[in-house]
């Protein structure tokens, strides 16, 4: 196995991203993650609830917005607790 170079970080020490980089991108991240899950569920408990159409819409954009906002908040909070 070859040696790693002394000095050698994955990010350069003069490069590191500042705590409010942290927190958004951890609000961006579980933002996206909670989005893409509310849309599963939301999808799938509307259709066994009989919705289609418009109301359909509407539940899945509710369930994106409720599971989106509520995991970025608890993404941000984690890496805020990081820094």
């Amino acid at each position: 196995m070859p040696a790693v170079p002394s000095g050698y970080s994955a990010v350069p020490q003069g490069n590191q991203p500042s705590c409010f980089t942290k927190i958004r991108m951890g609000l961006m991240m579980g933002a996206m993650i909670g989005g893409a899950t509310g849309i599963l569920l939301g999808g799938f408990m509307g259709f066994r609830a009989g919705l289609r159409g418009k109301e359909l819409l509407l539940q899945c954009g509710k369930t994106v917005a409720q599971s989106g906002g509520s995991f970025g908040v608890f993404m941000g909070v984690a890496q805020g607790l990081r820094c």
